[in-house]
């Protein structure tokens, strides 16, 4: 697994939102229960992604959360940072302190190579892209009779 699961469920979170009609907000509840995210969790994701800037949150009747920005301007890069961080694309893949250009692993060069690959495709892939993604995969489950998911 390439993030950790509260990274996925905030992915997931993001991918709904950005596919829920309009710009009213959309309750925990409602992304807890369409996502199967337990609500405890989503919460504390929900807030770390409002402190971040990449949701606002309203209170209130009518309250909940909606997408701080466009959904196109929001990278999957802001996400994973957000909810992750990214250290662990700088880091060894061993865990090794000296693993350097001059000194590396055995895995040093080819972790390289695909934590450049994994970084890139952060930098340039959107939420909006992945919640087209989402959307198709959902059509596609529709005509087959399978679930959402």
């Amino acid at each position: 697994m390439l993030y950790s699961k509260p990274c996925e469920y905030g992915i997931r979170a993001l991918v709904y939102l950005a596919n829920s009609s309009g710009t009213a907000a959309v309750g925990a509840r409602e992304i807890s229960k369409e996502e199967n995210i337990p609500l405890p969790v989503l919460g504390k994701i929900l807030q770390d992604l409002v402190r971040k800037g990449l949701l606002e949150s309203r209170r209130g009747p009518g309250g909940g959360f909606f997408l701080a920005r466009r959904s196109d301007a929001i990278l999957l890069r802001d996400i994973v940072e957000a909810v992750d961080g990214l250290n662990h694309f700088k880091q060894c893949v061993l865990g090794l302190a000296q693993c350097t250009e001059e000194a590396p692993c055995p895995l040093h060069f080819s972790w390289k190579e695909v934590k450049t690959r994994i970084t890139d495709d952060m930098d340039n892939t959107t939420l909006a892209q992945m919640a087209q993604a989402a959307e198709k995969k959902q059509e596609l489950n529709k005509k087959q009779g399978g679930s959402r998911k």
